[in-house]
């Protein structure tokens, strides 16, 4: 038997390449349950299925429904967070997201890209961290790598490429800093989220 690259291979890596196949195969079809229990108007429900997945969730922390994951448990999210409608969460790094965060519908944090240079492709991953107190806009796209201090805003639309500072808001393609935030010292709750979201 021979590799993509025409390579022979021995007995063993035929098998090692089988196992992780099979695993792959396996968290494919978990991730696809989950995305179909993202639908169901509960975030109990759905928070159960997140938590036995390997998601870290805080206290009082949600997730809305629509919800798309890749390798739910390198994902942690702080307490009192809330995540909007269709967001979608990469979990094949690790991704942070602090406490206090309030992350709009449709956000896309992606932790894994392939290297454009490479001439097989190569997947290449780095961690994501979001910061306490901060506020992501409807449609916003993190890229991986990328730290986002506390208090900071990610403007509408935005597609961060590099680490914001804390309490910086950005906006744009790519996102560049456009303002600070007037607050010095945050202590705020996100409130109660909507039941059927």
């Amino acid at each position: 038997m021979r590799d993509k690259e025409g390579n022979k291979l021995t007995t063993e890596q035929v098998l090692q390449k089988g196992l992780i196949r099979i695993k792959t195969v396996v968290l494919e079809l978990w991730v696809f349950i989950l995305h179909l229990v993202g639908y169901l108007p509960s975030h109990a429900v759905r928070k159960f299925f997140y938590r036995i997945s390997g998601m870290k969730i805080g206290v009082g922390s949600v997730i809305h429904m629509g919800a798309r994951f890749y390798n739910p448990a390198n994902i942690k999210i702080g307490n009192d967070s809330i995540i909007g409608e269709g967001i979608v969460l990469d979990g094949r790094d690790k991704l942070v997201i602090g406490s206090h965060v309030d992350i709009a519908s449709e956000v896309m944090i992606y932790n894994a890209h392939h290297d454009i240079s490479d001439p097989n492709f190569s997947a290449v991953t780095a961690s994501v961290e979001i910061g306490d107190y901060v506020f992501v806009g409807p449609r916003v796209v993190i890229l991986p790598g990328v730290k986002i201090g506390k208090g900071s805003v990610v403007a509408a639309g935005a597609v961060v490429t590099k680490d914001v500072a804390d309490g910086i808001i950005v906006g744009g393609v790519p996102a560049r800093e456009i303002g600070q935030r007037k607050l010095e010292e945050f202590g705020y709750k996100l409130g109660r989220a909507a039941w059927f979201r």
